[in-house]
């Protein structure tokens, strides 16, 4: 009998553990890759908040106005959801790129981003927009930026950086993938 009450303890701690776990599983939001679950917000110090930061390898280039700006590109959805989140501001000749494929109406928001940044929206090297100087996100919900048009290529820099290149839409940027190391 001793044997079978332990059974029946060790079913009932495995339940109640199985409903613990379940209890911290990661939400709905988060699961979808929706940014909005990232938990910590602008309020935290800027040096937890560099930690947090992505810093991906320049993989591409684009020459702008004769300057060569370096590129990090956001690939996989996770990259893309967590962009320039908790960077210090960008160096003149860096940005961030995000690949849309297929291409698509695209908005981009300021969540946790605590640097003003140029938005250009590309469609096959064409500037469609450029969205100057996007604040960082202030209040909740957080606003949203895009041109309303179809664009396969977002290229992020330093709030003002698109005004001091001249870049307008009707442009061309030529972006020269680099090749990586495997």
């Amino acid at each position: 009998m001793r044997r079978g009450f332990s059974r029946i303890q060790s079913v009932g701690l495995s339940v109640g553990a199985s409903l613990l776990l379940l209890s911290c599983s990661v939400t709905p939001a988060t699961r979808a890759g929706n940014p909005t679950a990232f938990p910590i917000e602008l309020s935290q110090s800027p040096t937890v908040q560099e930690d947090l930061a992505q810093m991906l390898p320049i993989s591409a280039e684009a020459e702008i106005a004769g300057q060569i700006i370096q590129l990090e590109v956001a690939r996989t959805p996770q990259q893309q959801a967590q962009g320039l989140m908790y960077r210090p501001a960008l160096p003149d000749n860096r940005g961030m790129l995000f690949p849309l494929d297929p291409p698509r109406i695209a908005s981009f928001w300021m969540k946790n981003t605590p640097q003003p940044l140029d938005m250009v929206f590309l469609l096959d090297g064409e500037v469609k927009a450029v969205i100057a100087n996007v604040p960082p996100c202030t209040s909740q919900p957080c606003p949203t930026y895009g041109p309303g048009t179809r664009v396969n290529q977002v290229i992020e820099l330093r709030g003002g950086r698109a005004a001091e290149l001249g870049l307008k839409a009707g442009d061309q940027i030529k972006i020269r993938f680099l090749e990586t190391e495997r």
